[in-house]
């Protein structure tokens, strides 16, 4: 095809992400990522323009508003590029790939993320959001526009170099820093350096602005139930205890419909970026979850509750599976459905107002641009049982007045990892809660996944997990983050529930990333299949970034799935993980918490094995484990009269005691005397 033969008109209305179809009119001439728009760069020998978002990003609509749907910057963009956009939440793996090649170019990453690239896909300039007019110390985006096809048309070789450079380097960057075993004194020593970096009035990460950090704060809690509950360092515990109380009565928590928003702006946790994701809302739920476990603090069983409310209310796409996103905007305006004044607040509750306003902060002039963002930041503590009917009452009008306002917009794709980490999360709360109805709710959205984001007989990938699901179509191949956050939430059903149908499919989830994404040479898991095939490169990290890392979660799945088998290959392969990315301690251990997590499961696993069968006996012993105390390392496993396990296992050849069940507990070849009585086993499970 020569370029003359390339459709003149934006392509997107032929996909099903909400975010490229909030484009499809756009004057631009948009098209997917793939090869078609590749030979259009190479037909017309022009740079590709990569326009990356995401449904629920502000700055993303403010580009678009001031620059993709303005007919001059459209038809500039149009003449002297192949603009190609794409939703990072849909394509993650080409997300990864071009931000690292920003971070190369010394900018800051962000969204939306703009990327110029020879027709083959290589990167050779970028930036994120640019203005339509020099501003902010940005220059205009029609300039940036009319200087890149400028250095394209004479400065050729100059970008083969750029080019060059920024390839080798990606790849440099993509490879792991293998090193040995993670002995527990270093987990220590981390998070005794990681205690100073959190503020211990306000909770989080000192300064602003502030993200929720769950996998960090799980870090913190580890090191402190290590250090021991009564005589242990009391400041791990403050720092997360304090954050998830500050997080929970602050403004970044949406105190009428539940759920938290992405991030809080300021250092307070009172102004959010607005927007909630199912992701946040996920590793909220099982930190809440895990803390209330030992502190039982009502407020956390309040927000788990409110959360999961949002999640049943608001969040339930095709088949019971889960949306992805609510955006931060509505009618143009970030915040716009969540904010309240004074005035508004007097009308719709009369008597109650002064009473509700002085609990949440409501005043005349507001404490966000004029408006008030409902909060309970001065105090981290629930009243008494009148005292908060009294505020949900007010609470509930509110919420009915607010919902005749527009709301902001849902992206209603279903992405297998979001919703293995929802799954999961859910399931663990409806076990500890004694919540059969959330244990539902994670079962359906675990079957709407393995059932409908799975490659048809008839494809190339034929029976394999694909990463995104949208009006019926399933689509892109999976990544490692998919195939781990799944195979958790499959053997998380199997621990909560008992049932063994979970345990055979996280096996054959493994055995499916094991043969695709394992890399032979250095171990560890790639990011992307074996062929795949519109990328420049195959990154591999464990670093977390806004999720968990999905070499993070394989460590911990792979270990869990050998304690429950006492299959050896799967240990070997958690510590292979573990020990492809412990050389980078040295460097920087921030980001991988959710591996330094595996890495104490794998050495310090609490197994509790319940024999009996599933029913009343069992669930008694069940409920004392579930309510005992926080036990992150634990591994659970229910063995019927007529099962077995296998005989590696410690409790091999045990059972149930004179016709009565019996849990047994183990640490490493260990196990205590059989338990029958769970108030004994709640005790010994919490030390006593």
């Amino acid at each position: 095809m020569t370029a003359s033969d390339y459709p003149a008109a934006n392509l997107l209305g032929r996909e099903t992400s909400p975010y490229l179809l909030q484009h499809k009119d756009n004057p631009v001439h948009w098209r997917a990522w793939g090869e078609a728009a590749f030979a259009e760069a190479r037909a017309r020998d022009v740079p590709i323009l990569l326009s990356v978002g995401y449904a629920a990003c502000h700055w993303c609509h403010v580009m678009a508003h001031e620059s993709f749907e303005d007919e001059a910057t459209a038809a500039l963009m149009n003449e002297l590029f192949v603009n190609v956009k794409v939703d990072r939440e849909e394509r993650p793996d080409v997300d990864t790939i071009y931000m690292s090649a920003l971070h190369l170019m010394g900018e800051q990453g962000g969204w939306p993320l703009t990327m110029f690239m020879t027709p083959d896909g290589k990167p050779f300039w970028g930036g994120t959001y640019f203005p339509p007019d020099s501003r902010y110390g940005r220059p205009g985006f029609p300039d940036v526009l009319r200087g890149i096809s400028q250095a394209w048309a004479s400065k050729r070789n100059e970008i083969a170099e750029n080019v060059r450079v920024l390839v080798e380097a990606l790849g440099e960057r993509q490879g792991a820093s293998t090193g040995g075993t993670v002995e527990i004194a270093v987990l220590d020593r981390i998070a005794e350096h990681l205690v100073g970096a959190f503020d211990p009035v306000h909770g989080g990460l000192k300064g602003a602005p502030k993200f929720p950090q769950c996998s960090i704060g799980e870090l913190l809690w580890r090191a402190w139930l290590r250090s021991g509950r009564q005589t242990g360092n009391a400041q791990l515990r403050h720092v997360v205890t304090t954050t998830l109380d500050r997080m929970s009565q602050g403004g970044i928590y949406d105190h009428l419909g539940g759920g938290y928003a992405r991030y809080s702006t300021d250092a307070v946790w009172l102004v959010p970026h607005f927007e909630k994701m199912l992701y946040d809302n996920a590793q909220m739920i099982e930190a809440l979850t895990l803390v209330w476990q030992e502190t039982r603090n009502p407020l956390y069983a309040t927000r788990v509750a409110e959360t999961i409310g949002w999640l049943e209310r608001e969040m339930i796409a095709e088949h019971g599976a889960f949306a992805a996103t609510l955006d931060a905007d509505s009618e143009g305006e970030e915040g716009k459905f969540y904010v309240w004044t004074a005035a508004e607040i007097d009308g719709l509750l009369g008597d109650d107002a002064a009473f509700f306003k002085q609990q949440y902060d409501v005043t005349p002039s507001g404490n966000w641009e004029g408006h008030t963002i409902l909060n309970r930041s001065k105090t981290m503590l629930l009243g008494d049982e009148a005292h908060e009917q009294r505020l949900a009452r007010a609470r509930s009008v509110l919420f009915q007045a607010r919902a005749k306002r527009i709301p902001p917009g849902r992206d209603d794709k279903i992405l297998a990892d979001w919703n293995g980490l929802m799954i999961a999360a859910v399931a663990r709360a409806g076990f500890v809660f004694g919540r059969p109805d959330w244990m539902a709710l994670a079962v359906r959205a675990f079957d709407a996944v393995m059932t409908h984001l799975r490659a048809p007989a008839d494809a190339a990938d034929a029976g394999r997990l694909r990463h995104s699901y949208r009006q019926g179509r399933a689509q892109h191949l999976a990544l490692l983050d998919d195939y781990a956050a799944m195979a958790r939430a499959a053997v998380t059903l199997h621990e909560m529930t008992g049932k063994a149908a979970y345990l055979e499919q996280a096996r054959s989830l493994v055995a499916e990333t094991d043969r695709w994404y394992w890399d032979e040479t250095e171990g560890g898991y790639f990011f992307s299949a074996a062929d795949a095939r519109d990328l420049i490169t195959r990154t591999k990290t464990a670093h977390d970034n806004a999720t968990p890392s999905g070499n993070g979660l394989m460590a911990q799945v792979l270990t869990r799935l050998y304690y429950i088998t006492g299959e050896a290959s799967y240990r070997d392969r958690a510590a292979a993980t573990i020990g492809a990315f412990s050389g980078e301690l040295g460097k920087n251990f921030f980001p991988l918490a959710t591996l330094l997590n595996a890495a104490e499961w794998l050495a310090n696993a609490l197994q509790v094995v319940i024999s009996g069968p599933l029913g009343d006996g069992t669930e008694a012993l069940r409920r004392a484990v579930a309510t005992a105390a926080s036990l992150p390392n634990l591994v659970l496993q229910c063995v019927e009269p007529d099962g077995t396990l296998p005989p590696s296992h410690p409790v091999h050849g045990k059972g149930m005691i004179d016709g009565r069940p019996a849990a047994y507990i183990c640490v490493g070849p260990v196990c205590s005397p059989p338990v029958t009585d769970p108030t004994s086993l709640a005790r010994q499970l919490r030390g006593e």
